[in-house]
């Protein structure tokens, strides 16, 4: 009999996440059994820094990996027995194998993003690039465009202190290229220049409308990203996509990352284009058109 897999997403308030679905729509398509299950710190009354033990307590319960999100990717990290190069140099995990008795931590959000820039832009320009937030998910991102060929990131963060320490991790790593922490006032001058601008911050998000900076500063030589997928059309794609700018939505990030992480865990690629068309059902969207020529 085929291996049967069961998966767990930690987190806080993940009631609603769509991974669970996407993960067991892809294996049933596959004939793959798998059973996806949530973890909810905030119902179990349990701390971030309480995350480790929950790893352990799913090693105990024969558990064959999990997916990890905010706020625990870091603190589950006294339960690993390794991490992965990309999970090391981020310095955060989404994902957790267990594997001949170890527990071994990867990253796949970087994958996630940069695949979706791949399947969701047509041949964007990536040398000058601002990005908007320098938490976990900004970090990846900045990992994905330096490895994509981004020579000049412009990470903006109100606490520059934050935004150099994206540049202090990273920039060892990728000698060749300029790394610049931005406060509030420099960024108008850094979208001007560039070519590409991500969203990392919640700003926008479900509970957090608005735009992350004055859709004012925004130019039509720009492409414009959004790592948030609720709601997948948000104020600053919006706003790009009237001024003709290609899009790019966080639904890409959200169902290529979940893609990487089944084959990291079953060893099977799956079918992104039908992930994708499963997240676009789930979240009840239509899709953002994701380049000036759609």
């Amino acid at each position: 009999m085929s291996h049967a897999y069961l998966v767990g997403l930690i987190g806080s308030g993940i009631g609603t996440s769509s991974t669970p679905a996407l993960h067991e729509r892809e294996a049933d398509a596959l004939g793959i059994r798998y059973l996806y299950r949530t973890i909810d710190i905030d119902e179990l009354g349990v701390a971030p820094e309480g995350a480790a033990e929950l790893v352990a307590a799913a090693r105990r319960l024969g558990y064959d990996a999990l997916n990890v999100t905010h706020p625990c990717k870091q603190t589950v990290w006294e339960a690993l027995d390794d991490l992965s190069a990309d999970a090391r140099l981020l310095g955060a995990v989404n994902t957790i194998l267990f594997r001949d008795g170890r527990a071994i931590g990867h990253n796949t959000d970087h994958s996630g993003f940069a695949a979706g820039l791949r399947t969701g832009l047509d041949d964007p320009d990536l040398d000058d690039v601002v990005l908007l937030g320098s938490g976990g998910a900004g970090s990846a991102i900045a990992y994905a465009l330096l490895r994509a060929g981004t020579r000049r990131l412009s990470v903006f963060d109100p606490v520059v202190t934050r935004a150099a320490a994206v540049r202090d991790a990273l920039g060892a790593a990728f000698p060749d290229a300029r790394i610049t922490p931005i406060g509030t006032d420099q960024v108008a001058d850094a979208v001007a220049a560039s070519d590409g601008l991500v969203n990392a911050t919640p700003v926008g998000m479900v509970g957090h409308p608005g735009t992350p900076i004055d859709p004012a500063l925004l130019h039509e030589r720009l492409w414009v990203a959004d790592a948030i997928y609720r709601p997948l059309h948000t104020e600053l794609l919006d706003a790009a996509s009237a001024l003709g700018c290609a899009v790019l939505d966080g639904g890409r990030m959200v169902a290529s990352q979940a893609a990487d992480t089944f084959r990291l865990i079953t060893g099977v690629e799956p079918d992104r284009d039908r992930m994708r068309a499963h997240f676009l059902e789930l979240s009840g969207a239509a899709g953002v058109a994701t380049s000036a020529a759609q």
